[in-house]
């Protein structure tokens, strides 16, 4: 099982980012997905998930300007940033839940299984 997330780069306050995971190895349809970043110095934290269903949710920290989307025929999974503010520099990562047709949502990184290797955005002010 591989996760690849790109996508990230240097972008100015106020701009956009579409983060892309693509994942292989298996099929992820019925399975759970999320993002999570890490800033420099600060211990990892959730962005957003995304449910087999579809179903999505958001931090509170990013509600409102980012969306995590899938693609079940591309095994990917998205993460739209727009309105990018300097708080939001880290390194982003992708995950995926271990079980299969999960019935909640999963916001602690101890419910994921299989981890990406990031991908960097910086924001400018």
């Amino acid at each position: 099982v591989q996760l690849q997330a790109s996508g990230g780069g240097l972008v100015q306050a106020g701009g956009s980012l579409r983060l892309s995971c693509a994942a292989s190895g298996r099929t992820f349809s019925s399975y759970d997905m999320g993002w999570f970043r890490q800033a420099p110095g600060k211990e990892r934290e959730f962005v957003a998930a995304i449910k087999w269903s579809g179903a999505g949710t958001h931090a509170n920290t990013v509600k409102g300007r980012f969306r995590i989307s899938r693609d079940n025929a591309r095994n990917t999974v998205y993460l739209q940033m727009n309105s990018l503010k300097p708080e939001d520099t880290a390194v982003y990562f992708c995950a995926v839940h271990a079980e299969a047709y999960s019935t909640n949502f999963h916001t602690r990184e101890y419910e994921y299984a299989y981890w990406g290797q990031g991908t960097l955005v910086t924001v400018s002010s």
